[in-house]
């Protein structure tokens, strides 16, 4: 790994306390990128800074942050710039699932997904964006990654809601990649299948809750046996190359576009 691909790098990270959002935290900053991790769980996210910080390449600040909140969003922004001097790069990782068949979706549920996967996102990219385009244009382009899934690829009738925030989630990159290109941002993003996270620990047993499998670890076997041309599901570190290649100047030339790192699935 090269521990200056991202020197220079300012990076705020949503949903950075765990799971993927704690791994990009790491390989960037691994890579000489200072990064603000936000997060609702404060104490985890300081757990994380603290890691990166005692390893002495990159530099971390740990922020609480209800993605739900403008105020926090741009509270968040605020800090990074604090904390670093600019904010160059915005990773909008945060999301969660709530199983539930199409007929027994109801309000509560509809809300809470998608305030948390496509409201909370728009949130970040235009607080990002309004502090970016405030700093000035650079030479290299300001960066925003959202976290998309392969639910915006594939009909799964057991996470319906789920599976129409990350349509959302497509419709932002796509539409902030139109929109923001005049001020040297581009909007790209990465969107896993499985990946043992925290989020998909939850999910495996609520699937079991709700009916949908018959034990614990069934959705990972079934899936990686059905649906994947790699026949296993994945980890974090199967995300992190990727998404340190939509962090660097490697990726300069793109706008637009959602990498799909799902093992196969997408091509059944």
């Amino acid at each position: 790994m090269d521990p200056n691909r991202l020197k220079g790098k300012n990076i705020l990270i949503t949903g950075a306390a765990r799971g993927m959002g704690a791994a990009n935290a790491e390989s960037f900053a691994q890579q000489g990128a200072n990064v603000c991790l936000g997060d609702l769980d404060l104490d985890e996210a300081q757990k994380v800074a603290d890691r990166i910080n005692a390893a002495g390449n990159g530099k971390a600040i740990a922020v609480k942050m209800d993605v739900t909140k403008r105020e926090d969003n741009a509270a968040a922004v605020a800090a990074t710039v604090e904390a670093f001097g600019s904010i160059n790069i915005g990773v909008f990782n945060a999301g969660l699932n709530k199983p539930r068949f199409f007929m027994d979706i109801d309000e509560d549920n509809w809300d809470l997904i998608m305030t948390v996967n496509t409201k909370a996102m728009w949130l970040g990219m235009q607080e990002t964006a309004r502090q970016m385009i405030a700093q000035g244009p650079m030479k290299e382009p300001y960066k925003i990654i959202n976290v998309g899934s392969i639910a915006s690829r594939k009909p799964l009738v057991d996470v319906t809601v789920y599976c129409t925030s990350k349509y959302g989630c497509l419709a932002l990159t796509h539409c902030g990649a139109v929109a923001l290109a005049e001020h040297n941002i581009t909007v790209n993003g990465y969107a896993p299948g499985v990946v043992v996270t925290p989020l998909w620990e939850q999910l495996d047993k609520d699937l079991v809750e709700i009916g949908f499998k018959e034990r614990a670890g069934q959705a990972y076997e079934d899936i990686a046996r059905d649906q994947l041309q790699i026949k296993r599901v994945s980890y974090p570190e199967d995300i992190v190359g990727t998404a340190s290649f939509l962090a660097s100047r490697d990726s300069d030339y793109m706008t637009g576009q959602m990498i799909h790192i799902d093992g196969g699935w997408c091509i059944q």
